[in-house]
């Protein structure tokens, strides 16, 4: 992928990329309604809008059918990404089948979460996971805290990243700014993980807790620095670095300890 801003990746070379996909597993499918003049409406849009419009275009191509299309749409995906690194490069054409996902999929809810699955193997999942948590907040952290244990290094990832209080490009949970408490477990069997990957997510995850409810945040970190190893003591450095900048004497003792 040349460099491009993002949002101009959105654009109707796009959407005929994923026609072409699409009449590849479903040769009867009408690919007008993704396509047809949809550049026009896309030249107004900034990233996330363009994202959503052309999820929109494809919700509509299925006739409004989410469980027809999901069936497709999974069929398009692709083989897995097995980088830490791609979603935004490679993979980013994905987006807009996430976004089908977290707009039309939330009354479909084990279709959907097994859809997520398959996505962010490939690109990510952290965004389109949000409204399951605030829909379905008892049976998405289930899932997610069983995700925490997966083989995938992406679904382990997604286990932390998409309860992120204060996810970037995202609305807050502020379920999880008034109480961080179910996050908590899922952190705890992450916290010694041998992905970089999942372990700056582990960090960013605490960080955001430690933002809006320190006390917690400290007993999180105080409950790990019993001879932590070395992913846990890069994640608890990682998470404090805001606290660490302001040279605050309880974090940067933590962090000495540590070596």
């Amino acid at each position: 992928m040349a460099y491009k801003q993002l949002k101009l990746w959105f654009d109707s070379e796009l959407t005929q990329m994923l026609a072409q996909k699409i009449n590849e597993i479903d040769f009867k499918w009408d690919s007008k309604p993704l396509t047809k003049g949809i550049q026009t409406e896309l030249d107004k849009l900034e990233l996330k809008d363009r994202v959503e419009l052309i999820a929109d275009r494809l919700y509509q191509s299925f006739n409004k059918d989410y469980t027809k299309g999901l069936a497709v749409l999974m069929q398009i995906l692709g083989p897995e990404n097995e980088e830490e690194t791609g979603m935004f490069t490679n993979f980013y054409w994905i987006m807009p089948i996430a976004k089908y996902v977290e707009k039309y999929g939330l009354n479909n809810f084990d279709l959907s979460i097994k859809a997520i699955e398959e996505i962010t193997k490939r690109n990510t999942g952290e965004y389109t996971i949000r409204p399951f948590i605030e829909k379905h907040p008892n049976r998405t952290m289930a899932q997610m805290l069983k995700w925490s244990k997966n083989k995938s290094k992406h679904i382990r990832r997604l286990s932390s990243e998409g309860g992120r209080p204060r996810l970037p490009w995202a609305s807050k949970l502020q379920m999880f700014i008034d109480n961080p408490q179910p996050l908590i477990p899922i952190l705890n069997n992450l916290k010694n993980d041998s992905s970089k990957y999942v372990q700056k997510s582990v960090a960013n995850c605490l960080n955001d807790i430690l933002k809006d409810n320190e006390p917690i945040g400290r007993q999180i970190i105080q409950s790990w620095n019993n001879k932590p190893t070395k992913q846990c003591q890069w994640i608890i450095k990682h998470a404090l670095r805001n606290f660490i900048k302001k040279e605050e004497a309880w974090a940067l003792k933590i962090t000495n300890s540590l070596g």
